[in-house]
């Protein structure tokens, strides 16, 4: 698990109601809503479950995610106003866990019942200890338990549309089993396969597709908790995309540092394709079409790998 707090960008989308505030503050760009009647009132603390649970829950849920401008840090945010509003509205939570998102948890201190928050991590069955890979959205098995689960939430709370819920709990789930098709066909051809990684965010993605990550233990441990990579770590990690043995190197766009660059420069310097991942929705995606496109953008690496 990372030392450092992470924190997210937010695009949720948002059901028309009557109450909106100015953006303001490091997250901005999307307006606090009160959630129109008749409507279940969702606060996600990163776009990712923001969209899903918009997926799940149709017209019939108003979502507010916490941080939404791209451009924001998403390891230096701090909780305003407006985001203590949009808890204080909920009627359901969404947070990561693992450490990921812990203003989540102080966001919803006496707003919102421990019974009333999703926690993905604990939803994910998972062991959350010391290694725990927290990026959970990468994880297919674990966004199918978190699919079940809003849709029981849902229908819980506005039982005349539990059958709406659940039809679209499956349809999201025939997209996710889309992606996972898309990944065996990915582990047919090039599993076994070796890669490299600036931080473990796709590790779940990379894992089902059958390849083996063979990033030394100390540079990941490093970017993630945003300290320096050791001289001779960052050494080891450029030898290793020098050597010919990796077919590619997955990128974590939004922690790139000085070190985490001068690794992509040795990666295409050595031929080795660069497959950018991010940690957040990308600006007009929606969660489905997103794995969607980082498998098909995955593939293409391997291909450009194997044709050298």
């Amino acid at each position: 698990m990372s030392s450092r707090r992470r924190t997210f960008l937010a695009m949720g989308s948002i059901v028309a109601v009557s109450l909106t505030l100015a953006a303001c503050g490091g997250g901005g760009g999307v307006s606090t809503t009160a959630a129109a009647e008749g409507t279940i009132s969702v606060v996600a603390s990163t776009n990712v479950y923001g969209d899903i649970a918009q997926a799940i829950g149709g017209e019939y849920v108003s979502v507010h995610s916490i941080i939404a401008k791209a451009s924001a840090d998403p390891h230096g945010y701090e909780a305003n106003a407006q985001d203590k509003l949009a808890v204080s509205k909920a009627q359901i939570g969404i947070e990561n866990g693992g450490g990921y998102d812990d203003f989540f948890a102080q966001l919803a201190k006496g707003q919102l019942d421990s019974g009333e928050i999703v926690n993905v991590s604990e939803l994910s069955g998972l062991d959350t200890g010391a290694d725990f890979n927290e990026h959970l959205w990468y994880s297919e098995p674990t966004i199918i338990k978190l699919a079940d689960d809003l849709a029981a939430r849902f229908s819980a709370v506005l039982p005349a549309h539990a059958e709406t819920f659940t039809t679209q709990a499956d349809d999201f789930k025939a997209g996710l089993k889309e992606v996972a098709d898309g990944l065996a066909q990915v582990k047919t051809t090039f599993g076994g396969e070796s890669v490299a990684i600036t931080e473990p965010v796709p590790l779940y993605l990379l894992e089902q597709a059958g390849l083996t990550n063979k990033t030394p233990h100390e540079f990941t441990d490093a970017v993630e908790s945003g300290n320096d990579v050791p001289a001779a770590t960052l050494v080891e990690m450029k030898t290793l995309l020098s050597s010919g043995t990796v077919a590619l190197l997955a990128y974590n766009e939004q922690t790139a540092s000085p070190q985490t660059e001068q690794v992509n420069a040795e990666a295409v310097a050595a031929g080795v394709p660069v497959v950018d991942f991010n940690e957040t929705l990308p600006e007009g995606s929606t969660y489905l079409q997103w794995m969607l496109a980082n498998v098909n953008h995955l593939e293409q690496g391997l291909k450009a790998a194997a044709a050298k």
